[in-house]
């Protein structure tokens, strides 16, 4: 069986019948009356039922604009919308579900294990025509999945869309609909996965009007920095957001989504309800990869089937070994960062139930059961690059040498890698934080950016503070984008030579052997800033890698067959500094 036609339909927003007509649903508990308003056409009151929600059964076309009129001052976008084509603050347009031909009509996903994801920015690589353009070369290198940052309506047209408000409509900075469709479309015909960033913890400050009508939409005791806590335990927003999943999985054919800030979403039950509903109305057979991003290190999803998890304490540790920096979150991995290193190849997890010294509350569950397909592993990515005040990748903060011997490490240990755009070329351009907010919203934003490095000793002044880049202005925006001259260069040959040569390994040898049966044989100090690791995997062969981002010379245990060593000179049984050294061990 395969997805030859979008049998589900969302419960809320505008789903076109075949007469013709159109059913509109909004949830307005707030809201004593509610009015649609199609363009061209009379207002037409709307159906209230018990729980607050309004239909009605209207002639509509694909393509229709239409508003809530929810009092009589104010009429808003569909929450559901599904495409917003001036803007969040603008009408919706009907669309039509089944209007784009599919042209691979039988791609199931891949399997878990193949996976090597490429975490990138539709905007800053020219909307999703733009990144349908790099798909070829991204498969020529051995990716196999791509991960897009939030594609949903956010106010303006630069934002990283984590600050997000109509979680259905693809933003029209990048594209209609059905061009995002051809995007995964054209993915799946160069054998890639597409995975989808979405947020659903908060929403963000322009363009967001569910207040206004559907007050009991949110938690005011959850409220964090990002914004107001959302009520997942009321049935009725559950439902819209695992709904949002199913949305991008059927009409869209994503073959996953990475949640953002899981550990911000209050009623874990909730997570349950995704899983049920995804195995309800997905295709057995169909490959659906849910991923977290989890400040709680929730083992506990992991096992009750979430795929993954983004492994930010392995980020963490890798930085402050390449780095040496102990500022903010990297102040929990400053101690003893080789034994932390250790314990992340052995068991997952670093914090796992110990206390967070950043914050002075426990973080972690026990994982060592894990197998380390359940963690992702990156050196970059989108926070942890763009959180810094000028954006400054990793190749310009540490030791070349080094930093290639961690990225074999990356690529070739059992856990799943990540790459963030540009990384496979060695790209030196920053990437920022940028959003295209006006007025006292740009204000609170650029102002709010500089505060949060007012405690780090070198922004400890207005002056230098006001160094850091705007956040609003075009420049930002336009310095964040790879530069695709690098790849040309001597450094980006090499690069790109060196991530073809690690993902071909990793598929010939690597992949292959992994399964949830994978497990770690322990990891250990073998010297400053050094550590040996060892997993058996799913044929009883042995993976071993050891690194040594130190400065003196450590004797190993040379493996029988050497799959890769970062400095191709040295002796025998010696990992030289700023080295990997990566090899097999046959099944005893």
């Amino acid at each position: 069986m395969t997805r030859h036609a979008n049998s589900f339909r969302p419960h809320y927003g505008a789903t076109p019948n075949p007469d013709g007509t159109t059913t509109f649903r909004l949830w307005a508990p707030s809201s004593h009356a509610v009015s649609l308003e199609i363009e061209s056409l009379a207002p037409q009151p709307m159906a209230r039922e018990d729980d607050g929600t309004f239909t009605i059964r209207a002639r509509a076309a694909p393509g229709s604009r239409y508003t809530y009129r929810v009092r009589p001052d104010l009429a808003v976008p569909d929450p559901a919308s599904r495409f917003q084509p001036d803007g969040v603050h603008n009408a919706s347009a009907v669309t039509d579900p089944d209007a784009y031909s599919w042209r691979h009509e039988d791609w199931q996903g891949r399997p878990w294990n193949e996976t090597v994801i490429y975490e990138l920015h539709a905007g800053l690589l020219g909307g999703f025509d733009g990144v349908q353009d790099i798909l070829p070369e991204l498969a020529a290198i051995g990716v196999t999945a791509i991960e897009i940052m939030p594609v949903n309506s956010f106010g303006g047209t630069r934002n990283w869309g984590y600050d997000g408000v109509l979680p259905y409509a693809p933003t029209a900075a990048y594209g209609p609909p059905d061009r995002l469709k051809a995007l995964v479309d054209a993915a799946h015909g160069h054998g890639l996965m597409v995975i989808l960033d979405v947020v659903y913890n908060h929403f963000g400050a322009d363009g967001n009007y569910i207040g206004e009508y559907a007050e009991d939409f949110f938690d005011h005791s959850q409220n964090s920095i990002w914004g107001a806590g959302i009520a997942f335990a009321r049935p009725q927003v559950a439902r819209f957001f695992y709904e949002n999943v199913l949305y991008w999985l059927t009409e869209f054919r994503f073959d996953g989504v990475r949640i953002d800030a899981a550990s911000a979403i209050t009623d874990h039950a909730w997570f349950g309800k995704l899983l049920a509903q995804v195995r309800q109305t997905m295709p057995p057979e169909q490959h659906v990869h849910l991923i977290l991003e989890n400040e709680n290190n929730d083992a506990g999803l992991l096992r009750d089937g979430f795929t993954a998890q983004w492994n930010d304490d392995g980020h963490n540790v890798l930085h402050v070994l390449l780095t040496g920096e102990k500022d903010g979150y990297y102040e929990m991995f400053a101690d003893r960062p080789t034994e932390y290193l250790a314990r992340v190849l052995e068991e997952g997890f670093e914090y796992q139930g110990q206390t967070n010294p950043y914050s002075g509350k426990p973080r972690g569950m026990a994982s060592s059961d894990l197998p380390p397909e359940k963690f992702i592993l990156f050196l970059q990515n989108h926070d942890q690059t763009g959180n810094r005040a000028f954006g400054e990748r990793l190749i310009s903060l540490c030791d070349e040498q080094a930093l290639r011997a961690t990225y074999a490490l990356l690529l070739l240990s059992p856990q799943i890698p990540m790459l963030f755009m540009g990384e496979e070329w060695g790209c030196t351009t920053p990437f920022l934080f940028f959003t295209d907010f006006h007025d006292e919203l740009a204000d609170a934003v650029r102002e709010g950016r500089r505060k949060e490095f007012a405690k780090f000793p070198s922004f400890n002044t207005p002056s230098a503070r006001a160094r850091i880049p705007d956040p609003n202005q075009r420049s930002t925006f336009d310095m964040s984008r790879p530069d695709r001259r690098e790849r040309e260069t001597t450094q980006g040959k090499a690069w790109l030579a060196l991530t073809r040569e690690l993902l071909s390994l990793r598929e010939q040898h690597i992949v292959p052997r992994l399964d949830p049966r994978v497990h770690s044989d322990g990891a250990e100090p073998i010297g400053d800033k050094a550590v040996a690791a060892r997993w058996t995997l799913k044929d009883g062969t042995n993976l071993t890698i050891a690194l040594n981002l130190g400065d003196a010379d450590i004797p190993i245990e040379e493996p029988t067959e050497l799959l890769h060593a970062t400095v191709s000179s040295r002796p025998r049984g010696i990992i030289p500094p700023r080295c990997a050294v990566i090899g097999l061990e046959p099944a005893s």
